[in-house]
């Protein structure tokens, strides 16, 4: 998957596209406040912003209309989270660094601009489709992985399981699961639903049992 300009795009645009990519993922129509909100910016920002990539032909955008990605924007934005993530494989797996420290450093490694230097790192790293949060990994062509998985909230008692991936991914939710000895590949088991605030009980790793709220719980994919 390669996607050539005749200028480079920004960090600025890559991040715009990415941003519009994941927002579309979450919800059916992206508007100019979504974006704000999500980067912290104006809406007069944005919707410049906006503007600019509708020109390069990366966004289809007319005001009040809300914004959606073109094929070529599409692309461009899975190139960067293909390469996001990849950096956070070797991070974790190669640099020993803990999960909730690599996100900000792939922040800045996702704009590297070289296309040899992501495929040697995917051959080195033995092509993982998955990063160490268990989001999917684009492969060359953009394409992702999928599996079968379900949110831990939605699952009933007795129901067992694989941690596969996390929606909330913030360094402190991270950090309080490394507590709880949490992390992905992890099997749990529920053993009890409360009536009360309908949070969980629940075995993990077939060793320890403790009570995780119901917040926590839509939070983690099981497989």
């Amino acid at each position: 998957m390669r996607v050539i300009f005749m200028t480079p795009l920004s960090y600025t645009e890559e991040n715009y596209l990415k941003a519009i990519y994941h927002l579309s993922a979450l919800q059916e129509e992206v508007f100019t406040n979504d974006l704000a909100e999500s980067a912290q910016l104006s809406a007069a920002s944005v919707t410049d912003m906006l503007k600019k990539l509708s020109v390069k032909k990366l966004v289809h955008y007319k005001p009040y209309k809300g914004v959606t990605l073109t094929e070529s924007g599409t692309q461009v934005a899975l190139q960067i989270i293909r390469k996001h993530r990849l950096w956070e494989v070797f991070l974790v797996e190669k640099l020993q660094l803990t999960w909730d420290q690599v996100h900000e450093i792939a922040e800045q490694l996702e704009h590297i601009q070289s296309p040899l230097l992501i495929e040697r790192l995917d051959a080195f790293l033995d092509f993982p489709q998955y990063d160490p949060h268990g989001d999917p990994i684009p492969n060359e062509k953009g394409q992702l992985p999928k599996r079968q998985q379900r949110l831990l909230s939605e699952l009933a008692v007795g129901v067992k399981g694989v941690v596969s991936c996390l929606k909330e991914s913030s360094g402190s939710f991270l950090r309080y699961l490394d507590h709880l000895g949490i992390g992905i590949g992890t099997s749990i088991k529920i053993v009890s639903i409360v009536e009360f605030d309908s949070s969980f009980e629940i075995e993990i790793a077939k060793s320890k049992k403790t009570t995780i709220s119901y917040e926590v719980a839509k939070n983690i994919y099981l497989v």
